[in-house]
């Protein structure tokens, strides 16, 4: 963006586990697309997307970082200069120990990045009934302990994703850009 055109580029970094979703669902978002196979990222991949907020453009560098262990070394470089970020998970039963990995992306991120607004995505929630989500505590990724570490952790909030049909998936990446947005908007006063 050039200097004398009005608007704004924030940085999202997008983490979690491998084969949670995170490439599907920025291509959902950014294409309005889906992949059925999958490929794994290697190291990370960009995209750029443009938003208008409040009538001004907001121009969005995506950047989707491989969850493949052998990558831990080479994310911490990858994390700079990030505004905000994603964290995904699984909702798919035979991926639910991706909810137990949080915590662990959630430090990484702190660690690199600081205070950044961060958003939870719960992904693949098409792969499960969501009655079962919001009425069994029990769950591993029950609504009732997803929501309680997106509070416990400051979160702007939890989203059950679908990358496969759209679901929640537009309305969880806008609560990102919008706070990053008035984030951008107060500093620029002071």
């Amino acid at each position: 963006m050039s200097d004398d055109e009005k608007g704004y580029g924030f940085k999202i970094t997008v983490i979690g586990d491998g084969a949670v979703g995170k490439t599907s669902l920025i291509k959902n978002y950014t294409q309005g697309s889906f992949q059925k196979e999958y490929i794994a990222t290697l190291g990370t991949q960009f995209s750029k997307y443009e938003e208008t907020i409040d009538g001004e453009k907001v121009e969005l560098y995506l950047w989707d970082i491989a969850g493949q262990d052998q990558f831990q070394a080479l994310r911490q470089r990858f994390y700079t200069g990030s505004s905000g970020g994603i964290i995904v998970f699984s909702h798919a039963p035979e991926q639910s120990n991706s909810y137990d990995n949080v915590s662990k992306w959630l430090d990484d991120l702190k660690k690199h990045c600081g205070n950044i607004p961060i958003v939870l995505f719960g992904n693949k929630v098409d792969l499960v009934d969501e009655g079962e989500l919001s009425s069994n505590p029990g769950i591993p990724t029950s609504d009732v302990k997803v929501e309680q570490l997106a509070k416990n952790n400051r979160l702007i909030g939890y989203y059950k994703t679908s990358a496969l049909t759209g679901q929640g998936v537009t309305d969880a990446f806008k609560v990102l850009v919008r706070k990053l947005y008035m984030i951008a908007k107060i500093s620029s006063f002071s």
